[in-house]
């Protein structure tokens, strides 16, 4: 199994959690996977459209308590 990153966004607001994730998986290698932790509303709803409208496939959605990890491939 391919290498992951980690991307902890809780308790960022957004946009700015969609900028900093668009950003992080900008500077990773295409099918890079890059993990992101997201406060549930908003942020899930928001983060996971935002990287699918930029082109990149979202592979999981898992909620672990209060917070979402969201696996998502560079594309």
């Amino acid at each position: 199994m391919k290498s992951r990153e980690i991307l902890n966004l809780e308790g960022v607001a957004c946009p700015q959690n969609s900028a900093k994730a668009l950003l992080k998986l900008e500077g990773m290698k295409v099918d890079g996977m890059l993990e992101i932790i997201v406060d549930e509303g908003e942020p899930f709803k928001n983060v996971p459209m935002s990287l699918e409208t930029e082109g990149h496939e979202i592979i999981s959605k898992v909620k672990v308590n209060k917070v979402w990890k969201i696996l998502v491939r560079k594309l």
